[in-house]
C-alpha cells in the first residue's frame, strides 16, 4: 500500500496546526502497516464515493479512498462534535 497525495488534501494539511500533522504523520504509517489498527478507528464514511474516514485525534479526522494498491488522499478536517 502506499499514499497518494491529492493537492486539496496538501492544502489541508498545511493549514493544519504542527501538532495536528504530526499526528497524521503517526496515523498515515499506521495506516500503511494495518487500516483496521484500533488507533485510526477507520470507518467507510461514505459507501458510494469509497471513502474511510480515519481518527487524527478526538476532534480532527482525514479522509481517503483506496484504490487499487494507494490510499487517494482526500482531506483533513476538524471534526463537527
Amino acid at each position: 500500500m502506499r499514499l497518494v497525495y491529492t493537492p486539496h488534501f496538501l492544502r489541508s494539511y498545511s493549514k493544519a496546526p504542527k501538532q495536528i500533522q504530526r499526528a497524521f504523520d503517526k496515523q498515515s504509517a499506521l495506516l500503511l502497516r494495518d487500516l483496521s489498527h484500533p488507533s485510526l478507528r477507520a470507518k467507510k464514511y461514505d459507501e458510494a464515493k469509497n471513502w474511510w474516514q480515519p481518527r487524527l485525534t478526538r476532534s480532527w479526522r482525514f479522509y481517503f479512498s483506496i484504490e487499487s494498491d494507494a490510499c487517494i488522499l482526500k482531506d483533513m478536517m476538524s471534526h463537527p462534535k
